[in-house]
């Protein structure tokens, strides 16, 4: 789940399932009966490990038998309450879909969308006959590159399939002017996770880089190119790959959005580049005239034009049909291409010993083609208005507590506590799905051709994009799909949003006590909010532009006090890989004021209902105690090695355990409900605190 959007500025409240390519097993049939998973409860003492000690480790204490309960499914490299949320909404997304794909004629618009695409995407014997005729074509599209001058409009091409080689081209909104959207270039290419993967030693950095160079000399073979070309080339290829990474800002370095935002006019963008012809890129890819665009690592560049001077054509078209593949879903690909892009990104980067079932990713791909179309089908059939109501009322409750919050700070001055009340009172609230649905009448989905679909319809949100450069921002527009487990908080718009998929047991219950709701749901309502006052999100204003709206003083003091959570995080290790403090500052930071701001706001809703604090509950615990094992319990996970390697040298979001403990140590009031003295580890004398 999910990473900072560069291009949207998102803050997500947890990590993605880093597999770039997740392919699909050998034959699935659509009667195949999906795994029976059901929503766990906001309390759920299956999962508790109560020999253990809650003031020692209370995600123990909290978790303990997780994996016991939830052993993770040969075909994950996790299991998490996410997961387990996100398998109960691909069931009910499969039965939409199942229904949606018989061929039925009264059929709807929109059902004969989703249901003709998911419908292509399960008949795997049309895939694999026709698909390897289709990436034929783009590869010869690639293999009659006869020149580095005809490289500009080709790679304009690939950006509209969704192809970064090189570079990756788009809108976003202006961080100067939140009003209007602007053009953006910006750094992309790498294969692997992240620049560092490229350059990091170690005998586990060096066999990853092993095993990809032999990736990619079996996806050329696989290709038609002869065995020795191909490992002759896949080398060439990580040579390309690592002088592109040593000229890219790292994953740390673009967390700062004035790193990422350098306006230029395209004059100027080519005099950074030359020998690539941006004007031929620019007209190829279709997108409206403009005066400005954001170059967006700005030494990244010349960088690229020099790689691009110095490689071979010979090499660049071995990229080129490399990146293509790379940038595929499995589901469109041929059978042996698929599974030779899980081996590698599945299996060996991941941890993941088995690929899902295609109907479960014939499911995710229709969700992520077609996410307002599958996404309003699915809000039909899944999500009421009591639920939209009550986490309206919570949301409410946790602003009226980050108000207080800020103004009970002792190290912000008065004018900046004005600006920030501002910001806040600006938040928008966004709850549910969109007011208005995406219009997809011009997208054209053919039954049985699942490779011209996928084309179609990643050409089709490409123009989408590309057509808002120079329009006014669309304020109501979501960036994740109805039916998504995950929220999320944008600074350029200033507005939290809670996708209906998200809302649901383990994390809320329009039914559920308080203690339940606001430890669960209120944590992560807390946390977007926070997102708009962390080290990020703090350098834009209320209106989202980027602008420095604090007093030289409280800048310092609030560098001050966010570097004990660096070195706090730091600390915490993974097996032999310790987290990156500053990597994942933003995240940390809005767990911890998320916390703290969530249990302010249900002390405040107990209190008006006159509501007992330490009174035992049928469950056998306090509402103090059930609000703190709420909140530990959204956490509780299993990962397999690889996958928490991956996340700790990549992700901004810490691992789960930490994400629980790392803000409890942090919380005095926790202790208190536990009876934790000062000096256990999870009452540590020294806190941090920034929000």
């Amino acid at each position: 789940m999910n990473v900072i959007r560069k291009t949207a500025g998102l803050l997500v409240l947890a990590c993605p399932l880093m597999l770039t390519a997740q392919a699909a097993p050998a034959a699935a049939k659509a009667a195949e009966a999906p795994a029976a998973y059901q929503p766990i409860p906001l309390l759920d003492k299956s999962i508790m490990d109560t020999q253990a000690d809650p003031c020692a480790d209370f995600y123990q204490y909290a978790c303990g038998n997780w994996s016991k309960q939830h052993p993770i499914p040969a075909d994950s490299p996790e299991s998490d309450q996410f997961y387990n949320l996100e398998q109960v909404n691909t069931q009910v997304l499969h039965k939409i879909l199942e229904s949606a794909a018989v061929n039925d004629s009264s059929r709807d618009a929109i059902h004969q969308k989703i249901g003709d695409y998911y419908a292509s995407c399960m008949d795997e014997t049309a895939v694999n006959e026709k698909s390897a005729a289709a990436l034929k074509r783009e590869v010869e599209r690639i293999d009659a590159l006869r020149s580095k001058a005809e490289l500009p409009a080709l790679l304009a091409h690939l950006q509209l399939i969704n192809v970064g080689a090189f570079l990756s081209f788009s809108s976003q909104q202006d961080f100067t002017d939140a009003t209007k959207e602007i053009a953006v270039a910006s750094q992309s290419g790498l294969g692997l996770p992240e620049k560092d993967y490229y350059f990091r030693a170690g005998e586990k950095d060096d066999e990853i880089r092993q095993q990809y160079v032999a990736h990619i000399a079996k996806i050329l073979s696989l290709l038609g190119t002869p065995e020795a070309q191909a490992k002759s080339d896949a080398a060439a290829i990580m040579k390309l790959e690592t002088a592109l990474a040593k000229v890219s800002l790292d994953i740390t370095a673009q967390r700062e959005p004035h790193n990422i935002y350098h306006m230029k006019p395209p004059a100027e963008l080519q005099t950074l580049t030359p020998g690539f012809d941006w004007a031929a890129f620019f007209q190829a890819t279709g997108a409206p005239r403009f005066t400005e665009v954001n170059v967006a690592e700005l030494d990244f560049f010349p960088g690229m034009a020099q790689v691009i001077q110095d490689t071979d054509l010979s090499t660049i078209k071995a990229y080129l049909r490399w990146q293509l593949v790379t940038a595929m879903p499995g589901t469109m690909l041929p059978r042996a291409l698929d599974e030779e892009n899980f081996d590698f990104f599945g299996r060996k980067l991941a941890g993941q010993p088995e690929q899902r079932a295609r109907w479960k990713r014939c499911v995710t791909i229709t969700d992520r083609n077609l996410p307002e179309a599958l996404g309003r089908v699915y809000v039909e059939h899944n999500f009421s208005g009591q639920s939209k109501e009550k986490a309206l009322a919570v949301i409410h409750d946790i602003e009226v507590s980050m108000a207080a919050d800020i103004d009970s700070l002792d190290w912000m001055s008065a004018e900046t506590k004005v600006k920030a009340r501002e910001k806040l009172h600006l938040i928008a609230n966004k709850i549910g799905y969109p007011e208005k649905w995406r219009d997809y009448s011009s997208l054209n989905i053919v039954r049985g051709d699942a490779f011209g679909n996928g084309l179609r319809a990643v050409e089709f949100e490409s123009h989408r994009q590309l057509a808002k450069i120079g329009q006014p921002v669309n304020r109501d527009e979501w960036f994740m799909s109805p039916p998504t487990v995950n929220a999320y908080y944008d600074p350029s718009m200033n507005n939290i949003n809670f996708p209906a998929g998200v809302l649901q047991p383990a994390f809320f219950d329009a039914a559920a006590s308080d203690a339940l709701n606001y430890g669960h749901a209120g944590a992560v309502i807390g946390h977007e909010i926070t997102h708009g006052f962390d080290d990020q999100g703090r350098q834009f204003d209320g209106y989202g532009n980027l602008k420095d709206w604090w007093t030289k003083d409280d800048a310092a003091r609030f560098e001050e006090k966010s570097d004990c959570t660096v070195k706090e995080y730091a600390a915490f290790k993974v097996g032999d890989t310790n987290l990156n403090g500053k990597l994942t500052l933003g995240e940390n930071t809005a767990d911890n004021g998320g916390m703290r701001i969530a249990w302010m706001a249900f002390l405040s809703r107990i209190a008006r209902e006159n509501a007992a604090l330490d009174t035992k509950t049928a469950a056998g615990f306090t509402p103090r105690q059930e609000f703190f094992l709420a909140f530990t319990q959204n956490w509780c996970s299993e990962w397999r090695p690889e996958l928490e390697r991956l996340v700790a040298t990549t992700d901004p979001h810490s691992p789960s355990r930490f994400r629980a403990n790392g803000v409890l140590v942090n919380m005095p009031e926790f202790g208190q409900a536990f009876g934790c003295k000062v000096g256990q580890p999870m009452r540590p004398a020294k806190t941090c605190r920034v929000w």
